[in-house]
């Protein structure tokens, strides 16, 4: 199931990211532009200057930015940088049964709270309830793909929350959107935030889930590809 982009792309080359949420793009058409990046974090392994970007055009005239940056062009391959697509992705793919693990559910909704957290995605059937935490990976060292890029202190909380989920006899799962091609195992960040990476295997050995999911970016959609395995050993 490809998910079309609403509006046709616009592509550039990066001169700049600046302020975590501005970045300044060269479009092809030789005018310069600054898009807004929805990535708060510091998109290491994915920031090139000089390289392939592609933004959408929005249509808001309150909105100060007139393009949203969508993916840039590392390793001869496309990484997702908008943080709101896996979002949306997971939220189509689970309502069709797309997302191995994660199939059969006839009702899910966005946005749903439990306790003190608001969850992105919540699941069910007759005969199960789900919260669905969805995360945006782009980090990349060697072969693993890596969550978080930066310390994460709204991230350590819904592994809390998600813990008393489970707890409470609701099925719980970290559902890690990988929007790059060029990695095959995921893990968490340890160098980056150890607490965060410490909660995970907590959560992990108290029955949180854990679905790392590889898609398939580029100028047209993006279109779901496989699971992958993970890895929770501290380096």
């Amino acid at each position: 199931m490809h998910i079309n982009f609403p509006l046709p792309l616009v592509a550039g080359h990066l001169i700049k990211r600046y302020k975590r949420f501005l970045a300044d793009v060269l479009l092809d058409s030789g005018e310069t532009v600054t898009a807004h990046c929805t990535n708060s974090g510091s998109m290491k392994s994915c920031l090139e200057e000089g390289a392939e970007v592609y933004l959408s055009p929005v249509n808001d005239p309150k909105r100060k930015t007139k393009f949203t940056w969508e993916m840039i062009k590392i390793n001869n391959g496309w990484v997702g940088v908008n943080t709101s697509v896996p979002n949306l992705v997971a939220f189509e793919w689970v309502k069709v049964g797309l997302i191995p693990g994660l199939e059969g559910y006839t009702n899910v909704k966005r946005e749903i709270t439990f306790g003190d957290s608001r969850f992105d995605l919540f699941a069910e059937n007759n005969s199960s309830k789900c919260f669905i935490e969805v995360k945006n990976v782009t980090l990349k060292e060697g072969d693993f793909a890596l969550f978080p890029d930066a310390q994460t202190t709204r991230g350590q909380k819904h592994l809390q929350t998600l813990i008393r989920v489970k707890e409470s006899g609701i099925r719980a799962v970290m559902l890690y959107i990988i929007q790059r091609n060029d990695v095959t195992v995921f893990a968490p960040a340890w160098s980056i935030d150890p607490d965060y990476a410490k909660l995970l295997v907590e959560a992990h050995s108290k029955g949180v889930e854990i679905i790392p999911f590889q898609v398939s970016i580029n100028p047209t959609g993006i279109s779901p590809l496989k699971t992958v395995p993970f890895s929770l050993q501290s380096p």
